[in-house]
């Protein structure tokens, strides 16, 4: 299977060096990327909010290194908030965020991606929005539901993502879908050992579902991370089933991909906001991109082949 090879080159520094440097690797990076800057994904909210769609901003970027590097990952942010705040598009768009980036892996990391991370979560509360906590490896869990539980106890509407591959992920889901919680479901897209974690396609879809279940029946606010029809059309029939309203849950979609599937679900009347990545170290989103589904990869390998 080419997945884990893509997520094991997703760590390597020389295939960093390698497929930066390949003539066709901008074609497709734009594809999944929105921009480098603030100033490019504006517009790109502001078109989504006339289309009905709403979004989820992640500035890229997870080597942090240095409390410099997690403190500026942290004004990033704070930027964001700003323009999003003066073009008054805080209802629109709320945030994504990897606690990798707030300094998480260093020394002290806990209390550092919590110092980092609660003046973003503060200020998108002060303009009407609110931040999603992302599920990194494994190793980082216990630490990102610690800090998604003291964020909550001063902005209950922070939320965070769980991920279907993991064994542990159930009872996660079952603690989690309190009132008022939110929770993203997602297949999961890191480089696993089979200890933790589904290795087969089929099990991880079938878990999928399962936790979607244990979502729709419980009291919180479901967003169904997939880009699946099958399990698209299954979350749907759960919501029914669980007498949901459809603004009581949302999808969520890469932006990038199934375009016209973003519009279908939004003219249904269900929320359906875009994951819009930007920024400038883009390599480890784009080669998760890669490795979740093989039509990416082809697409990349042909971009290459035309290019020269």
């Amino acid at each position: 299977m080419l997945g884990p090879v893509i997520l094991a080159a997703s760590r390597s520094d020389k295939m960093r060096r390698f497929i930066s440097a390949a003539p066709g690797t901008k074609q497709v990076v734009d594809r999944f990327i929105a921009g480098e800057s603030v100033d490019q994904v504006v517009p790109i909210v502001e078109d989504a909010a006339d289309k009905g769609l709403e979004v989820t901003l992640d500035v890229v970027g997870e080597d942090i290194t240095t409390p410099a590097q997690a403190e500026a990952a942290r004004d990033a942010y704070l930027e964001l908030v700003e323009r999003l705040k003066v073009l008054d598009l805080g209802p629109r768009a709320e945030m994504s965020v990897k606690l990798s980036m707030f300094g998480q892996a260093l020394e002290n990391g806990h209390e550092l991606a919590l110092a980092n991370v609660r003046p973003v979560v503060e200020a998108a509360a002060a303009i009407g929005t609110t931040v999603t906590l992302d599920a990194e490896d494994h190793t980082t869990l216990d630490s990102m539901f610690a800090i998604h539980e003291e964020l909550r106890k001063d902005f209950p509407q922070t939320g965070c993502v769980i991920q279907s591959y993991l064994f542990r992920t159930e009872d996660d889901a079952r603690r989690l879908a309190a009132a008022g919680s939110r929770v993203r479901i997602v297949k999961g897209a890191y480089k696993e050992p089979a200890s933790v974690a589904h290795q087969d396609k089929a099990e991880i879809d079938k878990a999928y579902v399962r936790i979607t279940r244990i979502l729709m029946e419980g009291e919180g606010y479901p967003m169904i991370g997939s880009h699946d029809p099958r399990l698209i059309a299954i979350a749907q029939e759960l919501g029914r089933q669980s007498g949901r309203k459809l603004d009581e849950y949302e999808f969520q979609m890469l932006y990038g991909i199934r375009s016209d599937e973003h519009i279908r679900l939004a003219a249904e009347g269900h929320r359906m906001r875009v994951y819009t990545a930007y920024g400038t170290d883009w390599y480890g989103y784009f080669m998760r991109r890669l490795a979740e589904k093989p039509a990416n990869l082809l697409f990349f390998g042909r971009s290459i082949l035309t290019k020269g």
